[in-house]
């Protein structure tokens, strides 16, 4: 019953009209940001976490706005999939496969209300799950103490960088390079100055917004310059848009199958959208009576990738709520927002901010029916902005990105910075290595330097007391497994291979 009256208090706050309000354009946007290739959810929620800001938000209000915008880009990935076969983002990779083919045979219409409704039922289940997991795992997280919240951030940087980079050294080296930049600014226990260099600027450490939009959002500048910045306009075709009843029952088992295997992938941290839409995928494709038509426009092909991606986005609320572990690059933008608005993710979250937590779980539902009712009748819409040329779309982030952190900060040195970690993330992506654990070192490092000084406390300097307890010894395992298992699960996962492109889409 606890649950459904806190459900009820967060519809209080959500269906208010100025968070309704906020909750469509947020999705509209994040639509928008999915939707274009290259850019994805984690670039367009580290693009607007400062003109939150500077708007002046409420954190409940940021919160609805900017997890509106990331379940958004979840569903607009597919729609450049299907009609372009180009991925809008990695997770929506497995719909090119079935989706593209489908549109060739002139059912793209069906496979973007197939895909609409299959990301809808994969968010609504995830959300609902959310609701009655994240709870129960927070009264877990109580028994956690220094020794275990560090192993706990031991397992979010091994299985974060595992999963996500095809190399665990460079993962690692990653990490290293976000904890080291932790470590700028005043010690919290000394009181003395770390690596700043006499830059008053510095005395504070390292802003993570300042991280996140230079890496994310001006990276993916420098990144689309080199590689898209003289593409013309995008023409696509699209024929009427009509609801193909017979084809959503036909595909239905599929979808809460991907629900289900993404929900999991998405609870791991590290997982994320991309595992589980790609097992979704193959788990389908590994039950079908007829395989041989996956690839070749099969509908279930495009239903159950779609569930999995956008229940996984669900899940991986789950780790980053109770936890304060994010379980994908996404969550960990979202992560620093909430630090930001010094709200802290945890076990105590819970207890000690209810309003924030059920505020936004009611307005994740709202999110999704309104993003069920925008992606089906104005499909039509979101096909037309695929037509913006790069030159026009350019300018436009990059004016986002340098207003938001001025209006943020101020600062002209923290804009330096940002152009500075732009390059960083230029340079990373060149060399294949994975941004995310640069910006979970930045995020987490004072925390895990934290537990880790206590744990020393309480130990009297024994390092075995991290390893003293069930539960540490657990995540220890898990963080070894996280690290080590993709040196062996790459060769049993590995991706097959896009379809052929009509015009050569894919070599851009």
């Amino acid at each position: 019953m606890d649950v459904f009256s806190n459900l009820m208090m967060g519809f209080g706050i959500a269906a208010s009209p100025y968070t309704l309000m906020l909750a469509v354009i947020g999705a509209f946007i994040g639509t928008i940001v999915g939707l274009l290739p290259g850019l994805g959810p984690s670039n367009g929620v580290a693009l607007l976490i400062p003109i939150s800001f500077s708007m002046g938000l409420d954190a409940i209000s940021a919160l609805v706005l900017l997890t509106s915008v990331y379940y958004g880009a979840m569903y607009g990935g597919r729609i450049s999939s299907i009609l372009l076969n180009i991925p809008g983002d990695e997770p929506a990779m497995m719909t090119t496969l079935d989706g593209y083919p489908m549109a060739r045979k002139g059912q793209a219409s069906e496979a973007l209300v197939v895909s609409g409704v299959a990301s809808f039922v994969g968010a609504i289940v995830a959300t609902i799950l959310l609701m009655f997991l994240a709870p129960m795992l927070a009264r877990v997280a109580y028994r956690f103490g220094p020794a275990e919240y560090f192993a706990l951030y031991m397992l979010a940087f091994c299985t974060l960088g595992g999963m996500g980079s095809n190399n665990q050294a460079k993962s690692a080296l990653a990490a290293a390079i976000g904890l080291g930049l932790a470590m700028i600014g005043m010690d919290q226990t000394t009181g003395m100055p770390r690596f700043t260099f006499g830059q008053l600027h510095l005395m504070d450490g390292i802003d993570f917004l300042v991280a996140i939009v230079g890496l994310f959002a001006v990276a993916e500048v420098f990144f689309f310059i080199e590689s898209h910045g003289k593409n013309s306009a995008i023409g696509v075709k699209l024929s009427k848009v009509l609801v193909p009843w017979r084809m959503l029952r036909q595909t239905f088992g599929a979808m809460l199958r991907g629900t289900g295997i993404g929900f999991v992938a998405g609870v791991l941290p590290g997982a994320g959208a991309s595992l589980g839409s790609f097992l979704a995928y193959m788990a389908e494709k590994s039950v079908a009576r007829d395989k041989s038509s996956f690839g070749k426009g099969n509908p279930k092909g495009v239903a159950a990738p779609e569930a999995g991606n956008n229940a996984a986005a669900g899940g991986a609320l789950v780790p980053m709520l109770t936890l304060g572990v994010p379980g994908s690059g996404t969550t960990a933008v979202l992560l620093a927002l909430l630090l930001t608005l010094n709200i802290t993710p945890g076990p105590l979250l819970f207890a000690e901010r209810p309003e924030v937590v059920w505020s936004l779980i009611a307005s994740l539902l709202i999110a999704n029916v309104v993003l069920l009712l925008m992606n089906v009748p104005m499909v039509r819409i979101f096909v037309l902005i695929l037509s913006v040329p790069a030159w026009v779309l350019l300018p436009g982030v990059t004016m986002v990105a340098f207003v938001g952190i001025f209006s943020l900060t101020g600062s002209s040195f923290d804009m330096m910075m940002m152009v500075g970690f732009g390059l960083l993330g230029y340079v990373m992506r060149k060399l294949d290595m994975p941004t995310v654990p640069v910006i979970l070192g930045i995020l987490l490092g004072n925390q895990m330097e934290d537990s880790l000084r206590r744990a020393m406390v309480l130990s009297n300097g024994d390092w075995t007391y991290l390893f003293s307890s069930p539960i540490s010894i657990g995540l220890w395992t898990a963080a070894v497994i996280g690290f080590v298992a993709p040196l062996f699960l790459r060769r049993l996962l590995k991706k097959p291979p896009l379809p052929a492109t009509a015009e050569g889409a894919n070599e851009d």
